[in-house]
């Protein structure tokens, strides 16, 4: 496992393909990372499926129907900040309406500029980047992945 810091900051998510590690970035996204840590604590992300997943781009999870459409309930305030979308950059899925993340997220598999300052970066892969990268592609894949469990590292 990586060099944690921050445990009350980190989760540890352990998906079909491996164990990813991410610190979140209250800094940049007080209400996300609050928010993320909440449905962590509560089991809401465990099982859900990877049911975007772009090569070259992206992998997306966090809807409790496993297809985009669904969240837990609660909308929450964009919190765009001129931090970059690089690898390993975890951020707030959304529709049209820039206060309409919830749940869902993504993390990038590459750079994606176009999402700068337009969707709310809140975390950064920091162990298990491989494991993202093996995550079965599609839109939806025919195959998904998932997450089996997704913690607060001071919890686990």
């Amino acid at each position: 496992m990586a060099d944690i810091k921050d445990p009350e900051n980190t989760l540890v998510m352990e998906t079909s393909k491996g164990e990813v590690v991410i610190a979140m970035r209250p800094d940049l996204a007080p209400g996300h990372v609050t928010r993320i840590k909440e449905l962590a604590r509560q089991g809401f992300y465990d099982g859900l499926k990877f049911h975007r997943v772009i090569d070259g781009f992206m992998a997306q999870t966090g809807c409790p129907q496993g297809t985009g459409t669904g969240g837990s309930g609660q909308k929450l305030p964009a919190e765009f900040s001129d931090e970059k979308h690089v690898r390993g950059t975890v951020s707030m899925a959304r529709a049209n309406d820039p206060n309409s993340g919830d749940s869902q997220f993504f993390i990038c598999f590459a750079e994606a500029p176009w999402l700068n300052k337009q969707y709310t970066a809140w975390g950064q892969v920091i162990a298990g980047m491989d494991s993202i990268d093996a995550i079965n592609k599609g839109e939806p894949p025919r195959e998904p992945d998932h997450i089996v469990s997704m913690k607060v590292a001071a919890d686990a």
